[in-house]
């Protein structure tokens, strides 16, 4: 008798283990399989929806940084009741379409295709009420900026470190490469950056979030997009706390964006 009851213990923990999956996502807009991290709650059932929080990655990495970097994440999911869904960004597309090279379409990529998949492979509760984007760095530039953009989507979006300010890295982080240069395409430095965007605040509203650290090489920028909110009188929560542009900091950050955003949900 005490061996089954060890037995359906085990039993239990195994069908209650989080499950975290790697799917290939076909992307008709740039025409190839791209992989993306999908982590469902422990106690994820096919009797219950979720919603579902995107988080994205930074220059450089990819689709597993989030997971790899900060694995607690997958326990997030369970105590916020969420899908996390972490899509791959490329190497440096700062999640937009990109206007002078048409292979980086990662703005429908992570704001139409991912999305669009998710709901028909996941129980997801299917309203824009019951989605947030975040992400770090240019993941942060991504999450307010398809956040702004797609708003019929998302209904929550938010930023950690994010580059809001593109022409902070006019030399650097492979811009030039997406937007093009400062003399041809002059007018893209403004509205391919986050500080652009928000001067045009759509109808449906959004729940915005976004932090820095205040020794981190983006906290001006992030300044002075708070202050612009203050201006157009956009409603936000904005945090700024000591750190630096690193993995320590975003640990830290992400939980405090994952309540923000489960309170979001709760209001559903």
């Amino acid at each position: 008798m005490k061996r089954l009851l060890v037995l359906m213990v085990l039993l239990n923990a195994t069908l209650l283990k989080a499950s975290v999956d790697t799917v290939a996502i076909y992307s008709t807009s740039m025409k190839k399989n791209i992989k993306t991290v999908v982590i469902t709650p422990d106690s994820y059932n096919k009797n219950k929806h979720y919603p579902t929080i995107y988080l994205l990655h930074g220059y450089s990495d990819n689709y597993s940084g989030w997971i790899k970097r900060v694995p607690q994440i997958e326990k997030m999911s369970e105590t916020y009741q969420v899908i996390i869904v972490c899509p791959d960004g490329g190497f440096s597309s700062w999640y937009i379409d990109s206007p002078i090279d048409s292979t980086y379409r990662y703005e429908t990529f992570v704001g139409v295709e991912v999305p669009n998949y998710i709901d028909a492979h996941y129980n997801t509760i299917q309203d824009r009420k019951a989605r947030a984007i975040t992400g770090l760095s240019m993941g942060g530039h991504g999450g307010l900026f398809l956040g702004f953009r797609h708003a019929t989507t998302f209904g929550a979006c938010g930023s950690m470190s994010g580059g809001v300010d593109l022409n902070y890295s006019r030399n650097k982080f492979d811009v030039v490469k997406r937007i093009g240069d400062t003399i041809n395409q002059v007018d893209n430095w403004y509205n391919y950056s986050v500080i652009g965007v928000v001067d045009h605040y759509p109808k449906e509203g959004l729940a915005i979030i976004f932090d820095c650290g205040v020794d981190d090489f983006f906290y001006k920028d992030n300044v002075a997009l708070h202050n612009k909110l203050l201006k157009l009188k956009i409603q936000h929560d904005y945090i700024e706390r000591p750190g630096k542009h690193e993995w320590s900091y975003w640990a830290n950050a992400v939980q405090y964006q994952l309540l923000f955003f489960r309170n979001f949900f709760d209001k559903i």
